[in-house]
């Protein structure tokens, strides 16, 4: 392991060091002591980026959004995408880069079973996820003429929320070849929350609703 010794500690290298904690003791670290202790840090450091485990991990969701936004907007036909598609681009990046960190992200998870505990940890990615879907219901809003056409954000940024932790344990518990369900899971859902917002045929909803009671009791 690298001492700040030789080289300068970054932030992202401070979380590198938690990960790979997590994953080789299979289990939290117990104090900031210990953990800078293992690594050859003094307390001191680890206080200069975070104020606790808790705000550490919160950063680490915190960046999968941000990286996945990166990404998205890298891609040079982006702008032109419809909102739709942007939320899919969006669902697929970000899912795609929790692959990379699949058994840190596995094992955080699941330690506290969907508990209020466990959420804690996804409350600056709660935030940036509803100000994505805000931005796209701004923007849909823009196009429309008539104000009774118009819709309010919160409805449909708390779906978006709710739709992305309804993907995150899809993916959690998915075994398919390279997360392919998860895929579907994606598309069928945000096709779904589109087609409700514009108010287009319930059979939307209801192909959706079958494709969830093939895959929990299949």
């Amino acid at each position: 392991m690298a001492t700040t010794s030789k080289t300068k500690l970054t932030e992202d290298k401070l979380i590198g060091f938690f990960m790979e904690s997590v994953l080789e003791h299979e289990k939290m670290p117990s104090s900031v002591f210990k953990f800078c202790k293992e690594n050859k840090l003094t307390e001191e450091e680890f206080y200069s980026f975070f104020g606790s485990f808790e705000a550490l991990q919160q950063t680490i969701w915190n960046k999968f959004y941000d990286n996945t936004i990166a990404l998205t907007k890298k891609n040079k036909s982006y702008a032109a995408m419809t909102h739709e598609e942007k939320m899919l681009t969006f669902f697929f990046t970000f899912f795609e880069n929790l692959a990379l960190n699949r058994s840190y992200v596995l094992f955080v998870m699941d330690e506290h079973k969907y508990s209020l505990e466990g959420l804690k940890q996804l409350k600056g990615l709660r935030s940036r996820v509803k100000d994505f879907a805000a931005e796209m219901i701004q923007e849909k809003n823009e196009e429309k003429q008539l104000k009774i056409l118009k819709h309010g954000s919160h409805l449909f940024t708390e779906g978006a929320w709710l739709q992305f932790l309804f993907i995150l344990k899809f993916w959690l518990e998915d075994g398919s070849p390279g997360f392919e369900k998860t895929d579907i899971a994606i598309e069928k859902s945000v096709t779904t929350i589109f087609q409700i917002f514009e108010h287009t045929p319930l059979e939307k909803v209801l192909d959706f609703g079958k494709f969830l009671y093939k895959e929990k009791f299949a």
